[in-house]
């Protein structure tokens, strides 16, 4: 029974950080297309908020379930396919990291921008690009350990 428990948070984590990604990524990507400093720190506030609740709570959760669940099964953390989720996971924290404050940042620049009247500065733009390229190695990197997780591949590290 815990082993299932464990299962279904651990998948669920996974979900989250997939999809709560996915989801602020298109939202963001959207907002900034308008150009419109009031629609972008609106919408750059609620990515920072889900961001806070939901991805960094499955980002704690998800190594906490996944330990648990290799101990009750049995695998080493050693195992290829598992020591290869690990190392990209480790990727994409270091992406998502930066990500998290740039986030921020803009959310700040276009509340600037909108309590002055003005244009979006060029930081933001400068700041955009950045946050968008960091997302596609931090959004391959978790495709990749799903495909890890899904398929279980015979992987030889060490």
């Amino acid at each position: 029974m815990l082993e299932e428990l464990l299962l279904l948070a651990h998948v669920v984590g996974a979900t989250v950080l997939f999809g709560t990604g996915a989801g602020i990524a298109f939202f963001m990507v959207m907002a900034h297309r308008t150009r419109n400093p009031v629609l972008i720190a609106h919408v750059a506030a609620t990515v920072v908020v889900a961001d806070t609740v939901f991805t960094a709570t499955a980002a704690i959760l998800q190594p906490v379930t996944g330990y648990l669940l290799a101990r009750i099964i049995g695998w080493e953390l050693s195992e290829g396919w598992i020591a290869l989720s690990l190392l990209l996971y480790v990727v994409t924290g270091l992406f998502w990291l930066p990500v998290v404050w740039i986030q921020i940042r803009l959310r700040d620049l276009a509340r600037a921008a909108v309590a002055s009247g003005s244009r979006l500065p060029r930081a933001y733009f400068s700041l955009y690009r950045i946050w968008f390229a960091c997302g596609f190695p931090a959004f391959s990197a978790v495709v990749g350990i799903l495909w890890l997780m899904l398929t279980k591949p015979s992987i030889t590290l060490f």
